[in-house]
């Protein structure tokens, strides 16, 4: 159920699970955290500066979320660092999916879009 990519030796991988505490099925409401590792397996620093996810429920109806860093840090990762986070978002179905970039800056000033490979948001047992 994870999901993995490399951009510019930058490799996303995230681990998402139902999250049953915070759901509400009855209203509609399914919580799901997601853990996200990012991996500098490249030879030059970055910093993560900001974050785009697009997330889909199961209607297809579309949320856009952008801001400043993750977990109200912007990481900076040498060669061979790593820094993970757990975040969480609410969907109205019981799936969907997530999907998004990180706007990476190197100490040149240059910046390049980290991808987050698409991943799924399932209830338990809800796919056969």
């Amino acid at each position: 159920m994870s999901s993995s990519a490399t951009t510019d030796g930058i490799r996303i991988t995230v681990k998402p699970a139902y999250w049953p505490e915070r759901s509400a099925p009855e209203s509609g409401q399914f919580a799901f955290m997601y853990t996200v590792e990012i991996a500098n397996e490249g030879d030059a620093p970055a910093q993560l500066k900001a974050r785009h996810w697009v997330i889909t429920d199961a209607t297809g109806k579309v949320e856009e979320v952008r801001g400043e860093g993750v977990v109200g840090r912007q990481p900076h990762l040498g060669p061979g660092e790593r820094f993970e986070y757990t975040s969480w978002a609410m969907l109205r179905t019981p799936f969907g999916t997530m999907r998004g970039t990180y706007d990476m800056v190197r100490p040149d000033g240059t910046h390049f879009e980290a991808r987050i490979a698409e991943f799924a948001l399932t209830l338990p047992n809800s796919l056969h």
